[in-house]
């Protein structure tokens, strides 16, 4: 377990740890499906976030560890296999303990990911960011534990994610977790926050000492721009971690509510997509030239 490197996709793990630049941070874009991700792709980001939390919404089921880990594996694969973006998995608290973690990471390197992403809760998950979620943390030696067991020769970068701030433990707490998991190996740590402004996040990442680089979802706090993280010298990767979903979610309701509204699907066809662009996005033309050459 591990030993296989060659399975590894060294390019992509390479690319996306050059590119954690704390000066000029790496932007990535949720994806529910290799669609997305291609369209994140040819928008210009920098890297793939691959999401639970997307994935589950796709599948109309709660965020809470309800979909198989199979699933979220076969997500990555079909991504993979679509684009060149380093893909980084949202693995959520690992589907257990250690244990746990030592058996799936091999399994996400072979899917071909650049980096996992651990979560410092209990198992199954709870959203963080749902209304009155439960947010209960595992203890800093067991999490440690986990970011070990996730470190792989070769092997993607682990990324440490802690609840703290979500908890309510404040910023000692959070700062304390985030250097024990710097100290257990962690390539990075995202800290996280559901306040609507961006000063609980601000404070943490000035007082952090900078070991690694920091990781940031702006979810809750959208008017922090990506020139003012920059200008924080802490982090290197910025995780818009829901928005493919909620656009898709925005458009289909908007062209499904006027299709029946006007009676007809002529008023929305120059507001979607026409078939030629999704025959593109599909690889038609490429499928078209093999056609030629092999079925003559």
């Amino acid at each position: 377990m591990g030993d296989n490197a060659e399975v590894y996709n060294s390019a992509a793990i390479a690319r996306l740890r050059a590119r954690l630049d704390p000066h000029d941070p790496a932007i990535a874009m949720a994806s529910h499906n290799p669609l997305a991700a291609k369209l994140a792709v040819q928008a210009g980001f920098d890297a793939i976030w691959g999401s639970g939390f997307e994935l589950s919404a796709a599948y109309a089921v709660p965020d809470a560890n309800i979909l198989s880990v199979d699933k979220h594996l076969d997500l990555m694969r079909a991504i993979g296999e679509v684009q060149d973006a380093p893909i980084i998995a949202d693995i959520d608290t690992g589907y257990g303990n250690a244990v746990n973690v030592a058996f799936l990471v091999p399994r996400y390197a072979a899917a071909g990911v650049a980096a996992v992403v651990i979560e410092d809760k209990t198992f199954p998950k709870d959203s963080s960011l749902r209304p009155g979620g439960r947010q209960v943390l595992v203890t800093v030696e067991e999490f440690q534990g986990k970011i070990e067991a996730a470190r792989l020769s070769g092997g993607p970068l682990v990324v440490a994610r802690t609840e703290a701030l979500i908890a309510g433990l404040g910023q000692a707490e959070a700062l304390r977790r985030g250097a024990a998991y710097v100290e257990a190996g962690a390539d990075a740590v995202l800290i996280h926050s559901k306040e609507t402004t961006p000063d609980e996040i601000l404070e943490f990442c000035r007082s952090w000492p900078g070991q690694v680089p920091l990781v940031l979802v702006p979810t809750a706090y959208p008017q922090l721009s990506f020139a003012e993280v920059a200008a924080l010298g802490k982090v290197g990767l910025i995780i818009c971690a829901n928005h493919a979903i909620r656009a898709a979610v925005a458009a289909m309701r908007a062209t499904f509510s006027r299709i029946l509204g006007e009676g007809s699907i002529a008023g929305v066809e120059d507001t979607i997509a026409t078939v030629a662009e999704i025959f593109a996005l599909q690889g038609d033309e490429r499928m078209r030239e093999l056609e030629a050459r092999f079925l003559r």
